[in-house]
């Protein structure tokens, strides 16, 4: 990678940084998506993007036993023995 090669440039506000839009477009962050940031030993950075899931259930499978279920009716008594 060429040190004189420069993408885009952003402005630093407090301990903020803005991502230039085309950087965002380039790499597709999102909202709610993280940057991992990796110092190296001779103070360059790099940055990976941590996409986040699609929702807050977006691993739950739901109820998979064989008896029929009602939580309208039945949620309050749920954990109670």
């Amino acid at each position: 990678m060429s040190s004189d090669r420069v993408d885009s440039e952003s402005k630093v506000s407090g301990n903020q940084a803005n991502i230039p839009a085309r950087i965002r477009r380039a790499l597709d962050i999102d909202d709610g998506d993280r940057l991992r940031w990796v110092l190296e030993d001779d103070r360059r950075v790099h940055v990976e993007v941590v996409r986040r899931r699609s929702g807050t259930f977006a691993e739950f499978e739901g109820y998979d036993g064989d008896e029929p279920t009602d939580a309208t009716a039945e949620h309050d008594a749920w954990g109670i023995e």
